[in-house]
């Protein structure tokens, strides 16, 4: 598509501003790149290897000078962009006469005002600027003698043009975020906040594996593959690290929850260095909890990088077939657990901290559910990989009946609750859980729409975690876990339930904050997860690719499209925080790090899939005939009734 550049003259009072209701700009950054030299050991020697620092950023402000009924501002804000700046002298209405567009060749053409006052059905007056951004503004939009054709909006050119800005200078921040170890891209670091000190930097100078998941498919649709490819055999090899604490050892299989590259000195010469990949498998994270959602999104990003560049020879090989494998052997492992869902403690998932999430929580089971799909689309056929294969399968039908039937909630589900029995012992009994109908929430039977529903948080004996979790709702629509129908019931749900789970910025991580001694008794007062804040109801940008995955894959991408439109009101002028607080998300977190690598790769991933809608199947699961057949069968066999005796050997799929 071509496109030409175009001073925009906003005009005072008759347009809204561009760049916000406060009508100033945002501070534009020029960069400069400095260069350092590093050492790496190599078995034939050492050689010297260039690698690109992060850009030292220099910054200066704008200031907008407005006539009439705009009033003198300058704006605070510091954010980064391609885009240059170029002068613009005021000029009174009645001797503006020109609406310039830059065509390729660099040339300039004018119009009359004319044009200006046919589309704004009046004689507007001209703001002045000293300094204005050069914009990108598409030719469709324009006749050719330069003026807006009949049928385009002003204000629908002006948003588009304000969201072109706000990819530009996301993608400038993306990739300025970019980790390199011996030269080459591995990984995005989770946070690149200039106002933070060194001693508060604590581990977001690292590169996190689920915060980088969000960038690697911005960098997969973009068709920038090296990242994501280093990304993935790099931290395949950290997989088979040691990983102890306190004399204990994990099972083979984990994925750490980050990793950092080190310059050390090379053993025996001060005079040189070398570079290390230092990982974290959560013996040095706050609370110390080993990350299980790590290894299931590395699945899901290997398959999406084969299916995106078409290059299937990375998960072909032998070292992340047997990646995967083990994986797959620490997720299936027996125990004694009762349940198809996997057992994890609190904290294990994006919501890192005590949240009352420890049990069965639905976002692992929904990442579980996902990575088994993706695993079994990869895995190579081979006599040693059969038990493995078929213990997928029965853990695919089990989880799937599992969730669909005991964690789903809607209205007609809640007076089924209200109604049940307790304390009922027997193989037919309908309160499996003995769930006491005294647990249902005030809150939830007024805040449940009569249209809707929602994948419960978590179940337990004799407990059911009512909140509404987005990220494992999100991803439930994405892999198929939920029911057709289910998931457009979640969806309904969000729309019903706007004002609540979006508000002034999507998304809310969870849906109802715990409050009062409900807070104290299950957060243990952390002061970080305060109500209303940080996982504990906070609203978190980055969730924006989750909702416009599972939009796409329900053919309801205009909610994701209206997330965004909400997001970009203000994400780029608050410096991309990594989350908000309060109850409609209108401050930015107390201690939310700005520009937070995975709000900007979010929001950068929503709106390459709202583009091109069809990239989304790199993400999307569909449950085949296969699965289905047998989880029909399993559903006609009256799954309520607990048969006893001896296994039997024919029975392939286990409810």
């Amino acid at each position: 598509m071509a496109t030409s550049e175009a001073v925009l003259q906003v005009l005072g009072g008759s347009l809204p501003s561009l760049f916000g209701s406060d009508n100033s700009f945002r501070k534009l950054g020029s960069s400069h790149t400095s260069r350092s030299f590093i050492r790496i050991r190599k078995k034939r020697g050492s050689k010297c290897v260039n690698f690109l620092n992060c850009s030292n950023i220099s910054y200066r402000a704008i200031r907008v000078d407005c006539f009439q009924s705009t009033r003198q501002s300058v704006h605070g804000d510091i954010t980064h962009s391609y885009l240059r700046s170029v002068n613009c002298k005021c000029q009174q209405a009645d001797s503006a006469n020109s609406f310039a567009s830059e065509k390729g060749n660099g040339s300039w053409i004018s119009d009359n005002d004319q044009s200006f006052d046919t589309v704004l059905g009046n004689t507007p007056s001209v703001m002045q600027f000293e300094t204005v951004r050069e914009l990108k503004v598409g030719e469709e939009d324009f006749q050719s003698n330069g003026s807006l054709r009949p049928n385009v909006s002003v204000e629908d050119t002006l948003n588009r043009i304000a969201g072109n800005s706000i990819e530009d200078e996301a993608w400038e921040l993306l990739r300025e975020s970019m980790v390199y170890y011996c030269g080459s891209p591995v990984g995005t670091i989770a946070a690149k906040d200039p106002t933070s000190s060194t001693a508060d930097v604590l581990n977001y100078d690292q590169v996190f594996i689920r915060d980088f998941i969000p960038s690697g498919i911005a960098f997969l649709l973009k068709g920038e593959y090296e990242i994501v490819r280093n990304f993935i055999l790099h931290t395949l090899q950290l997989q088979s690290w040691e990983k102890t604490m306190d004399c204990h050892s994990p099972g083979q299989g984990l994925m750490p929850a980050s990793f950092k590259v080190r310059t050390v000195p090379l053993d025996g010469d001060d005079s040189a260095t070398e570079e290390v990949l230092d990982p974290d498998f959560g013996e040095a994270a706050i609370g110390r909890v080993a990350p299980v959602d790590s290894g299931l999104w590395w699945i899901i990003l290997l398959r999406a990088y084969g299916k995106s560049s078409g290059d299937l020879s990375v998960q072909e090989r032998i070292d992340v077939q047997t990646g995967i494998k083990m994986i797959l052997r620490l997720c299936l492992a027996d125990g004694f657990d009762m349940f198809p869902t996997l057992l994890v403690t609190d904290g294990s998932c994006m919501i890192d901290r005590r949240m009352g999430i420890h049990g069965h929580p639905l976002e692992i089971q929904a990442l579980f559910h996902s990575a088994l799909l993706c695993a079994r689309e990869m895995l190579t056929p081979e006599d040693g990989s059969a038990d493995l294969i078929r213990a997928l399968n029965n853990r695919l039908v089990a989880l799937s009946f599992h969730i669909r039937e005991y964690y789903w909630i809607d209205m007609k589900k809640l007076n089924e609750i209200y109604r049940y029995q307790t304390e009922e012992y027997s193989y037919d009994a309908v309160n499996k859980f003995n769930i006491y109908p005294d647990q249902i929430s005030p809150w939830l039977v007024d805040w449940m729409p009569s249209k809707g529903g929602y994948l419960i948080g978590n179940l337990q004996p004799a407990h059911m975690d009512f909140r509404f979790f987005s990220l494992g709702n999100l991803w439930s629509i994405v892999c198929s876990l939920t029911t057709n129908d289910q998931s457009h019931a979640i969806l309904d749900l969000i729309e019903a339930k706007w004002t609540d789970l979006v508000a002034d910025m999507p998304f809310k991580i969870c849906y109802p904050a715990l409050e009062g001694q409900e807070w104290k008794i299950i957060t243990g007062c952390d002061p970080k997860n305060t109500p209303w804040s940080y996982h504990n109801g906070g609203a978190w940008p980055t969730l924006l690719w989750q909702l416009a995955v599972a939009s796409i894959k329900m053919n309801r991408p205009e909610i994701a499209a209206k997330a965004v439109e909400v997001a970009e009101k203000r994400i780029s002028r608050d410096k991309w925080p990594e989350y908000y607080d309060t109850k409609k998300a209108r401050f930015i977190g107390k201690q939310a790090r700005l520009f937070q690598t995975w709000s900007i790769a979010g929001y950068l991933v929503a709106k390459l899939l709202l583009a091109n809608p069809s990239s989304a199947k790199i993400l999307i699961s569909q449950e085949d005939s296969e699965l289905l057949n047998a989880f029909s069968c399993a559903i006609s066999s009256n799954p309520r009734r607990k048969k006893r005796g001896p296994k039997s050997p024919q029975k392939t799929y286990i409810v």
